[in-house]
């Protein structure tokens, strides 16, 4: 038997309000939780610090630099390169003529009187060299003694590799970034020859070891220098998140593999806890916490004003990246420092602009429910906030001349690595290790104008080519 429903009691009018305000709250929450992802989905590599990679596939993205203008190719008053005859060509092949072809007359009845020449430049034929070392083991008739000769430095087995084939798989492994199943490929398509993983992953052991003394002189180097550029990117090693940190100038690089990012990191690493010069970073909070100076990349800077600018339709932050592009501009025009005036008025405008900012981005209203920690801000305020508290290190390239105006050195050094994760996935073993010690020896040699080839085969003869070790 059923029981009849209870009539559902009339709520008071004050409990109708108390709903009523419940509802508009969660209403609240749901449009802020939306704005807040159609400004994720707003956001690309051209407007703030996503990696290109991030972007949507078929999503063409603005790129932030300016069109020269030029046409493509060289251009007028470039000094091509093209191929030149050598004077003494490794050989000679003489076609010879049979008989006149117009008598039919013997060649003995021709007289020579030219020679048209020309030139191929190919590889010779593609093969192991095998040489056999043999140490002589003499006995002595007057006393005895058995006599043994010694071997070469680095002949130490039975059979082993060479520095020629090692120092050419290091080149292919880490700077041509091939897979070991790739690797093993190569040598088995052009030399006949089935190298083992084992064996290449042994050839890196080996390079990162003869490494060791070559690497802490390139970290010292950077230590010493007036100005360096500091970056990280996420790895991963045995399948869990991992972090690449970089530093570097335009002559050396060093890496360094940890499984944090910030400070911790950081202090590991041992370069900024006692570096003294200047810091070119993006705004990451763990750079802040060192003594040294500081200088924010202004590329980042661009990217976060585009975003202000097409998203919310923000003049001033046009404004300002027009600014900061003067800025540079001039920099790279002028002679020498700055002059005073001109420093001053550049400051004057970029003040102006924030002030504008601010304007346009007051704070947002107290929330309903009171949270713990800092009060939200907007992105617009966050990063008026920074361009104002952190003005010197934003303008730190308009006053100091071997500052440059962004971090792009170090974004060039770190983009390898990306590559390397997308051709191979993550490292195993001590693989990472290995990458950033010989990466950055081979990055070094690189800035330098060294060949990298004829490097990594020093470092398989004991007697690693050293580049220059001051850093500027």
């Amino acid at each position: 038997m059923t029981t009849p429903e209870e009539p559902k009691r009339q709520l008071s009018y004050e409990e109708l309000l108390a709903e009523n305000g419940l509802l508009r709250q969660q209403v609240a929450e749901l449009e802020e939780r939306l704005k807040v992802l159609e400004d994720r989905l707003a956001q690309d590599s051209h407007n703030s610090g996503k990696p290109p990679s991030s972007d949507d596939f078929g999503r063409r993205t603005k790129s932030q630099r300016t069109k020269s203008g030029r046409a493509s190719g060289g251009q007028k008053g470039h000094n091509g390169k093209t191929l030149k005859m050598v004077s003494d060509p490794d050989e000679v092949v003489l076609h010879r003529i049979e008989e006149c072809s117009g008598c039919g007359a013997e060649v003995s009845e021709l007289v020579l009187i030219d020679l048209d020449k020309r030139q191929v430049f190919d590889l010779p034929p593609l093969t192991l060299l095998v040489s056999e070392h043999q140490a002589e083991v003499r006995r002595c008739l007057a006393c005895g003694s058995l006599n043994r000769s010694t071997f070469p430095a680095g002949v130490d087995h039975k059979l082993q590799y060479g520095p020629r084939l090692k120092g050419l798989a290091q080149y292919l492994q880490h700077y041509q970034l091939l897979p070991l199943k790739r690797l093993q490929q190569f040598f088995a398509d052009l030399f006949g020859h089935n190298l083992s993983q084992g064996t290449l992953v042994n050839a890196s052991a080996a390079c990162y070891r003869e490494l060791t003394n070559v690497e802490a002189d390139i970290k010292r180097g950077i230590i010493g220098a007036k100005v360096i550029h500091v970056d990280e990117t996420g790895l991963y090693e045995q399948g869990k998140r991992s972090w690449l940190h970089v530093t570097s100038t335009p002559k050396l690089t060093f890496y360094a593999a940890h499984r944090r990012r910030g400070k911790e990191a950081l202090e590991a690493i041992g370069i900024l806890p006692g570096y003294q010069g200047t810091a070119v970073h993006d705004a990451w909070p763990a750079y802040a916490s060192y003594s040294c100076r500081h200088s924010l990349c202004n590329a980042h800077l661009l990217r976060e004003l585009c975003y202000l600018q097409e998203r919310h339709q923000q003049s001033w932050a046009a404004t300002l990246a027009d600014v900061l592009r003067e800025m540079k501009a001039v920099r790279a025009e002028v002679e020498g420092q700055l002059s005073q005036a001109m420093l001053t008025e550049f400051e004057k405008r970029y003040e102006v602009l924030v002030n504008e900012g601010y304007e346009a981005n007051p704070p947002l209203a107290e929330p309903t429910i009171k949270k713990r920690g800092r009060r939200k801000q907007s992105k617009a305020r966050n990063l008026l906030d920074r361009l104002r508290q952190r003005r010197h290190e934003v303008l730190a390239f308009l006053y100091d001349l071997k500052v440059p105006f962004d971090n792009n050195l170090a974004e060039r050094d770190i983009r390898m690595m990306k590559v390397q994760q997308k051709v191979s996935g993550c490292f195993r073993g001590q693989g990472a290790t290995y990458f950033c010690r010989i990466r950055g020896y081979i990055s070094t040699l690189r800035k330098q104008e060294l060949n990298v080839l004829e490097g990594l085969e020093s470092v398989f003869r004991g007697n690693p080519l050293m580049p220059q070790l001051g850093a500027e």
